[in-house]
């Protein structure tokens, strides 16, 4: 680990949790940065709800029940998944820790949260049986690329 920032203030490790790659980030947090501050960050892609609300606006046409709507059903859906996780990360993580749920373009949201951490730390999530540029995907690679802060990459 870099030694701590000028001024003595502590470092802020962002943890960029996904659904099948949390745990190796979280443990790596515990491992490698034991007395820092932790912020776990979560980010939901509104792609999803987005296409099945326009799909049902343009299947059904305009006037039809919002309550029926499944690209409000799925927003909601998200918001407690991602909060399910935030959850299940920090409790693995075991001590206090700030948790962050964004929503937006997924790649741009993490390099977002990231320019104001000391490091960031994401996982492999590509081709696990291919090492090299297939391990990570498109998502994992921009952050990689354009984060402003050192870049811990694990192993899920």
């Amino acid at each position: 680990m870099p030694d701590p920032p000028e001024g003595g203030r502590p470092r802020t490790v962002l943890v960029w949790i996904t659904e099948s790659t949390w745990p190796a980030c979280v443990d790596a947090a515990r491992e490698r940065a034991p007395d820092d501050a932790v912020v776990l960050l979560h980010v939901s892609d509104d792609e999803v709800a987005a296409a099945a609300h326009h799909a049902y606006e343009g299947l059904l046409g305009r006037g039809h029940r919002p309550e029926r709507d499944p690209g409000a059903r799925l927003e909601a859906l998200s918001g407690t998944a991602a909060a399910d996780l935030l959850e299940a990360a920090a409790h693995r993580l075991g001590r206090p820790c700030e948790l962050l749920d964004h929503h937006g373009r997924v790649e741009h949201e993490v390099v977002r949260a990231a320019a104001g951490a000391d490091l960031l730390i994401c996982a492999r999530d590509g081709e696990r049986g291919r090492p090299g540029p297939h391990s990570i995907g498109h998502a994992t690679r921009f952050v990689v690329d354009h984060a402003e802060c050192p870049v811990l990459l694990v192993w899920p």
